[in-house]
């Protein structure tokens, strides 16, 4: 895995690392070449490091005897943002940083596995930075990011993709969906577009009026 990426050009989505379940080193390599910031919360540093990755900003609060001084050598040039709200997860707190920095764009990878209440929160959090950063979340299984109230993508016949509400979203159209949605509202825990599947090579078009739609691009 290369421990340097080679692009240094801050509208190319830069990189979190939280500290979820690994991902497969090929992904988390392909993410770092073409990666102009690395993010990495302070619970993920060390399996960073064993890893052999440059690391460009540590970030966290820095708890339970975290001492961050002891990278300022090993990964110099590192930025140490040392982040105590308790109100926050270090994830949102990384995405503030990228906002206030103008950078547009993020993937984030170990944001799944683990824990369950974690996952969960990550997934949901996103939505309250509809307007500010475009998240994407990505592990082996799932690519998930946050729906504009009209998308459209091509994909090749049978991809699998769930539509997730976050609350309640209504007045859902699909078009070139196996189960096509028609005016549809999705409600989180009562009714959810999950294991949909594309019909036909081409464009898939998803429209929505009003809420926060995740769609989840899985792979079987």
């Amino acid at each position: 895995m290369s421990s340097h990426h080679i692009v240094r050009d801050d509208q190319e989505p830069a990189l979190i690392i939280a500290n979820g379940a690994a991902c497969n080193p090929e992904l988390l390599g392909q993410l770092l070449e073409w990666s102009p910031l690395v993010i990495v919360l302070d619970s993920a540093m060390e399996r960073v490091i064993e890893l052999g990755i440059k690391v460009d900003v540590l970030l966290g609060d820095f708890d339970h005897g975290f001492d961050p001084e002891i990278y300022k050598t090993t990964q110099f040039p590192i930025e140490i943002i040392h982040a105590p709200d308790q109100n926050k997860t270090d994830l949102e707190k990384a995405f503030d940083y990228l906002i206030a920095r103008k950078i547009p764009a993020v993937n984030v990878v170990w944001a799944t596995g683990r824990r369950a209440d974690h996952t969960i929160t990550n997934l949901t959090n996103i939505v309250r930075y509809r307007n500010l950063l475009k998240i994407v979340i990505l592990d082996d299984h799932s690519k998930i990011f946050l729906l504009p109230n009209k998308f459209e993508k091509w994909y090749t016949e049978k991809t699998p993709i769930s539509l997730i509400p976050i609350g309640v979203v209504n007045g859902i159209f699909s078009i070139n969906l196996e189960y096509p949605l028609d005016n549809d509202t999705l409600t989180m825990g009562y009714r959810t577009g999950s294991s949909n599947s594309v019909a036909q090579d081409g464009l898939v078009t998803i429209t929505h009026t009003d809420g926060d739609l995740l769609l989840m691009e899985c792979f079987d």
